[in-house]
């Protein structure tokens, strides 16, 4: 399911009177359209079948590395995302970080980063954009455990009620054989000791 630009465009103008606004007036005159554009934009994820990135898999044993067979997790740190907060409309973004261990068949890392621009396409909450990360690579990857940690930013708090602009939220999701805290320490702390850290967006 598509957005529906038109209607968005409608009710933008509805949205500006409603706050006492001239939607004719220069300054405002395409911001109907600019955001019918934005909301196709954010809202992309709608409808979109998140699993699908992880449907072309690779055979470890019989791929293009057969004498590389990983031995441990493969971590990929510091996936951009924004998404849309659907308590007030606004956004929150930050970093991704995922880890798996993975069985016989893995994907293309830009496999995960699309589950991940799926999911935030879409109004969320950042426990949930996590969990559901988790459980779509949990339930569609040959994988023995999974980790999704997010560290975002987020407008209701930076910019609305106490204003709090440094403020950051950490979530963290886990499957397998990452529900045991001390398999999944040494992640964390390799998370955590990347270039940019646990940093927000």
């Amino acid at each position: 399911m598509s957005v529906d630009r038109a209607r968005v465009e409608r009710l933008t103008r509805e949205l500006l009177e409603a706050i006492g606004e001239d939607p004719d007036r220069p300054g405002l005159k395409q911001t109907p359209t600019r955001m019918g554009d934005l909301y196709a934009e954010f809202f992309a994820g709608v409808g979109e079948d998140a699993a699908a990135p992880l449907a072309h898999t690779i055979s470890v044993a019989r791929g293009p590395a057969p004498d590389t067979l990983p031995s441990g997790a493969v971590l990929l740190r510091d996936i951009r995302f924004r998404s849309v907060c659907e308590h007030h409309l606004l956004p929150f973004a930050g970093r991704a970080h995922i880890a798996y261990l993975p069985g016989e068949q893995v994907v293309g890392l830009g496999a995960l980063v699309r589950v991940v621009e799926i999911l935030a396409g879409r109004p969320q909450v950042q426990e949930r954009l996590g969990e559901q990360i988790a459980d779509t690579i949990a339930e569609h990857l040959d994988t023995r455990g999974v980790l999704v940690v997010l560290d975002a930013s987020h407008g209701c708090v930076t910019m609305r009620g106490g204003r709090q602009p440094e403020a950051s939220t950490l979530t963290i999701a886990a499957r397998g054989e990452y529900t045991e805290p001390i398999a999944r320490a040494e992640l964390i702390a390799l998370i955590g000791s990347s270039g940019s850290g646990m940093a927000h967006g």
